[in-house]
């Protein structure tokens, strides 16, 4: 067993379990939109807004992380983003207020991204360095299991009860995760280093940071961008029913599953940069010929093989990230390149592709994205992987 996996299973479940529970959180508002739109009376302008705010709220959090971090530790500040995260969900679930909805979704964006970079730091501290492409593989998991489990669940909740208790039983999820970390989840001790204008100045000011962050951007827009997006493009343009666009959209980021482990295989054993421009490349390509190719029989498979790899590239860029930064500086850096990532990548992207659409088409919204993918491979070719970047 210890040579299939080696680093240790129970801290690494238990980091997937919250972490899966932190997506979902943040994810199954999607699913579940359709009723509180309705419920609500809100129009197409507030309900995408909903979104906008998670996305403002988690970049705020991942920031502000290093802060919390210096003053707690790792282990404390996982605990505390279940702890609120449960919390607000609950509160959400009872607020019939539109101005207090808005204010507990930036909190709910904001509890969640105070996990990723203590989550990161923990797993780097537990696991030897080659084996940080599989440990990053493995904890991926957590988000692709959420993209394909969250409308799933959120259509059995709302089967049986109102979208206000599906909120809550989420909400009740978040805590008890929590409180099993606290009684289980080992590792975490050491504190993280507060955000200090000169470190953030100097990480700033790294080519190095700003290669990462391009495609970090690209790499959530592929992922985020394409799986908020792909249902609608499918039923507008391609054709489909709305069901079989939905279970094709989740068998698509099922897949996800089998290639993580294979891109944590292949980047253990390659270069890191060769793997993340692999895999940036595929995914690109893969995008690209969506909105240009109307084959019916096609579609499907593009679908599938542009989500299968396009989670293949978050592992590679956490394991050079990690790789290329020493532990003082790796929480803060995480945190950066992330949250620009998500900023634009998950915030602006969506808009974006909604934005062409409306205007042209979502053929040509999806052939950008992919040509824009695509072009920042070169730039990638610069990053030198085999050496350290100290601040």
């Amino acid at each position: 067993m210890r040579d299939i996996f080696p680093f240790p299973l129970l801290p690494l479940f238990l980091l997937v379990g919250i972490f899966y529970v932190n997506f979902v959180c943040r994810v199954a508002i999607a699913p579940l939109l359709p009723v509180i739109k309705a419920d609500l009376g809100l129009g197409l302008t507030k309900a995408g807004s909903l979104f906008l705010l998670m996305a403002t709220g988690y970049c705020s959090g991942l920031f502000m992380s290093g802060f919390v971090t210096a003053r707690l530790s790792h282990r404390k500040t996982i605990l505390l983003s279940a702890g609120v995260m449960g919390v607000t969900m609950l509160s959400l679930s009872q607020t019939a207020s539109i101005l207090g909805m808005y204010l507990l979704l930036i909190i709910v964006g904001l509890s969640a991204g105070f996990y990723l970079p203590s989550g990161i730091a923990i797993l780097t501290d537990l696991v030897s360095r080659e084996h940080w492409g599989k440990a990053m593989a493995f904890h991926e998991l957590a988000p692709n299991l959420g993209f394909v489990t969250a409308p799933l669940l959120a259509e059995a909740l709302l089967r049986l009860f109102s979208w206000r208790i599906a909120l809550a039983v989420m909400g009740s999820w978040s805590i008890l995760m929590g409180l099993i970390f606290l009684l289980f989840g080992p590792g975490g001790s050491h504190q993280g280093e507060a955000p200090r204008l000169n470190a953030m100045r100097s990480i700033l000011t790294l080519p190095f940071f700003w290669m990462m962050t391009a495609f970090f951007i690209m790499s959530i827009g592929a992922s985020f961008g394409t799986y908020s997006m792909m249902p609608l493009f499918l039923v507008s343009e391609r054709g489909m029913s709305r069901e079989w666009a939905n279970t094709l959209v989740s068998l698509s980021r099922a897949t996800g599953f089998l290639t993580l482990f294979l891109a944590g295989w292949i980047i253990d054993r390659t270069e890191r940069k060769h793997a993340m421009i692999l895999f940036l490349t595929l995914t690109g390509i893969f995008i690209l010929l969506i909105g240009m190719i109307r084959n019916p029989r096609l579609t499907p498979l593009l679908v599938v093989l542009q989500a299968s790899s396009a989670v293949c590239t978050f592992p590679a860029g956490f394991t050079l990230v990690s790789a290329m930064f020493p532990q003082s500086f790796r929480t803060l850096a995480v945190s950066l390149v992330i949250m620009v990532g998500y900023l634009f990548g998950g915030g602006a992207f969506p808009l974006g592709i909604g934005y062409i659409a409306e205007r042209f088409s979502f053929s040509w919204s999806f052939s950008l994205l992919g040509l824009l993918t695509l072009s920042i491979i070169p730039l990638l070719l610069l990053v030198r992987s085999g050496e350290r970047t100290d601040p």
